[in-house]
Formats: C-alpha cells, sequence, structure tokens
C-alpha cells in the first residue's frame, strides 16, 4: 500500500469537512467502537456514534470552514498509517471570521481492502 491512497483518503476527509457532508465523512471514518477523535481543547471522544455527533454539531454550527494543509509527515505500515500535518483554518462562527492554526495527527486503518481514518487529534497553536 502507498502513501497516496493514504493521503487521499486524508483529503478526502478534510473535504468532507469543508463541505460541512456528514456523510461523506461517514465514508471515510471507521464505524467502529475503536474511533477515536479529540477536538482542539476537547476531551477523547470514542466510538463512531460520538465522533459522527460531534461532527454533526461541528457543521450545524459553523456557517463557512475552509482548511488548508501543510503536510509534515506520513507514514505507511502494512496496515496502519498516519499523517501529521499543520491545518491552517478560516472559519466563520457565529458570525464572525476566525483564523487558527492547529497541528493534527490523523491515524488510519486497512480495512478489507480500504484506508479508513480511525483518530483525529487536533491541537491548536498558540499564537
Amino acid at each position: 500500500m502507498t502513501s497516496d491512497e493514504v493521503l487521499a483518503v486524508n483529503a478526502a476527509f478534510y473535504r468532507a469537512f469543508e463541505k460541512k457532508d456528514i456523510e461523506a465523512m461517514s465514508l471515510v471514518w471507521s464505524q467502529g467502537t475503536s474511533s477515536t477523535c479529540i477536538h482542539p481543547g476537547r476531551n477523547v471522544l470514542r466510538g463512531w456514534k460520538e465522533v459522527k455527533y460531534s461532527w454533526e454539531q461541528i457543521f450545524k454550527n459553523t456557517a463557512y470552514i475552509e482548511v488548508n494543509l501543510d503536510i509534515i509527515s506520513t507514514e505507511v505500515t502494512d496496515n496502519i498509517a498516519y499523517v501529521i500535518l499543520k491545518e491552517n483554518i478560516l472559519q466563520v462562527f457565529r458570525g464572525q471570521r476566525l483564523e487558527a492554526q492547529s497541528i493534527a495527527t490523523n491515524i488510519f486503518q486497512l480495512l478489507g481492502g480500504k484506508w479508513y481514518l480511525i483518530h483525529h487529534h487536533g491541537s491548536p497553536i498558540m499564537r
């Protein structure tokens, strides 16, 4: 398996994020109980049900979001891969334009011949 395949799934995750498309997001994430997500400044969400609900809330409360990525590192083994990157985020939230940067780690697992996101962790970069 190549890093190109993992980077394609990573890109699909961020497209779903920007489009606020929970169906597209659902295609990228593993829907198992082992999926985890840590949004900046938040606690660990465990299992697809909690993770999905968090994205639904983000999408509902965000008028516009744009995420530009700087890939820092990609590593692929037999069935686990990770991407470390900087997220440059522009969003409109409650009528305010906000810009932020986060360092994120996305971990993928090869399941049934397809890569799925099993963990997303974003941490804000303090200015």
